[in-house]
């Protein structure tokens, strides 16, 4: 839309979770035909494209109009996370060509100075150089992965669970808010396979810490007689015996990023995987809390991905041969862009959330509840759409199976994203930028997902775009009808997608859930391992 734009962050890499958390897309499955903005399914067709222009595909795979490089079962587009990053700097060339958008890599949000409901400036570390600068700017996005800038500017917020008080939904909290109860958080890591080599790291120094996590029941979320083997080749993720033939869905492809059959024979020598199942942290919080405890915990995270790989590689059942760990197990820290083979920065999935004009509530679209028997709540003042299930890395509520994950599966309708809970309460020119909008506890559950998370900063730099064109605030538009209807014209101009295809009333899920529970094809779906074409 023509403005110019300085964007800060914190690592050496853009792209948040596609690229320096290294988690593989999670996406609803009808992503590939809509509940997307065009930008995004640009980005989805960019991957592909890069992988089809750069990559020995086989024969197979380059015919495959659907390519999953990774052939992950927990995304139909998994995918190196350096290869996310170039398509991001692809779609951004002519911008940074035209010197409309600047790119600030290693800058961390110090203070965000107020004058009275406005944010004037933000004033950021620049941390190779350990110099501050400080930008002046009519219109400020928060685009962190922990709403920094809302603390730092004293900007009403909320950080953890809310209750059923408060909030009157199903999943909240029986007793008071408590701030924390907040979800866990990953620093992932990226593995690849080499059998015949002796790769095992150092024992870490606090493994016999974090050893008990690996062994019992939480490591896979099966007791450990039902663990599989890694690869899946004995029994498959839910300890049945694989089925020959089947697709082996085992923790190895859960979030794989390469699989190595995708590609001409011997030119990838070797799988890479990205680690997220034996290493949640869920023994500190990073929200709310001192700067020494949100210190401690990151730290702590990062020494529980350590542990988990020293134990796949020294402990963890191979039902294959009946030894004990995969030496051959390799750190990939390349694949991170880091010379210690954890990711940049960690998965965060919950955020501080602005106290918004508008907040979504899980009765808004829980389909059990009277508000929304029928269908989700329409919102008039919609620029996007969530199409995710609610997916809360807590324990389910007394009486309910699972997690609470698993529990609410089926229970909620696909959404929509209201522009009210872009709008601050009180705040004129600072807009959240992904997780951060307003939202419960329970429905970031679903608003924190790749697609949803690209569709609300879409549609706050567009609102602010928009703003400075009319000489508007934020508010104005939403509660005015005319520049309303002027704004969404232009976020379908744009090619965001403001309401889910006519006729449609389907509940929120996972790709693999719609196939696992849904369909029930699951054992035999096309992952995207080209040979089974």
């Amino acid at each position: 839309m023509g403005r110019n734009v300085i964007l800060t962050e914190e690592t050496d890499w853009i792209g948040g979770q596609a690229t320096t958390q290294g988690v593989p897309l999670d996406e609803h499955p009808w992503i590939e035909k809509f509940g997307r903005t065009r930008s995004y399914a640009e980005f989805r067709a960019g991957i592909r494209a890069y992988y089809r222009r750069h990559y020995p595909l086989s024969a197979a795979a380059r015919k495959d109009p659907y390519l999953n490089p990774g052939a992950a079962w927990v995304t139909k587009l998994a995918y190196e996370p350096r290869v996310g990053l170039a398509v991001l700097h692809e779609m951004l060339a002519p911008h940074l060509s035209a010197g409309r958008v600047t790119i600030l890599t290693r800058h961390r949000a110090l203070a965000v100075a107020m004058d009275g409901d406005r944010a004037r400036a933000v004033t950021v570390l620049d941390v190779p150089n350990n110099v501050t600068c400080t930008f002046v700017a009519p219109f400020i996005i928060d685009a962190t992965e922990l709403g920094d800038l809302l603390e730092l500017g004293g900007i009403e917020s909320v950080v953890g669970a809310e209750s059923q008080a408060e909030t009157g939904e199903y999943n909240a909290l029986e007793g008071a808010a408590d701030p924390r109860d907040q979800m866990g958080f990953t620093h992932i890591a990226v593995l690849d396979h080499r059998p015949g080599e002796e790769h095992v790291i150092p024992r870490p120094a606090d493994y016999d810490r974090w050893r008990p996590h690996f062994v019992r029941q939480d490591a896979f979320g099966m007791t450990n007689a039902q663990l599989p083997d890694l690869f899946g080749i004995a029994h498959d993720h839910y300890g049945r015996p694989a089925v020959p033939g089947a697709y082996a869905v085992s923790p190895w492809n859960f979030r794989r990023l390469l699989c190595a059959g995708n590609f001409a024979p011997g030119a990838i020598p070797s799988d890479l995987t990205s680690v997220m199942w034996v290493n949640e942290y869920r023994e500190g919080v990073l929200l709310g809390v001192s700067p020494e405890e949100r210190r401690r915990s990151l730290a702590e995270a990062r020494a529980l991905t350590l542990s988990g790989i020293y134990w796949l590689q020294t402990e963890a059942p191979d039902p294959a041969t009946g030894r004990s760990g995969y030496p051959e197990l390799r750190l990939r820290g390349d694949a991170l862009g880091t010379a210690d083979g954890l990711a940049q920065y960690p998965y965060i999935r919950e955020s501080r959330r602005i106290r918004a004009e508008f907040t979504v509530l899980e009765n808004h679209f829980r389909n059990d509840q009277p508000l929304a028997k029928d269908g989700p709540v329409k919102f008039h003042d919609s620029v996007g759409l969530s199409g995710y299930r609610i997916d809360i890395h807590k324990p389910a509520k007394q009486g309910a199976r699972g997690s609470m994950t698993a529990s609410n599966h089926g229970k909620h309708w696909v959404q929509q994203i209201p522009l009210g809970a872009l709008i601050p309460v009180r705040v004129e020119n600072l807009l959240p930028g992904c997780k951060n909008l307003g939202v419960t506890s329970v429905t970031n559950g679903t608003f924190r997902l790749h697609p949803s998370e690209w569709n609300i900063g879409e549609a706050a730099g567009t609102l602010a775009a928009f703003c400075l064109e009319r000489r508007l605030q934020p508010r104005q538009v939403r509660n005015t009808a005319v520049h309303l209807a002027d704004f969404q014209r232009e976020l379908v101009r744009l090619g965001v997608e403001l309401d889910w295809p006519a006729g449609f009333r389907e509940t929120g899920r996972s790709h693999f859930s719609h196939h696992k529970q849904e369909l029930k094809d699951a054992d035999t779906y096309y992952f995207g391992e080209a040979w089974r074409l």
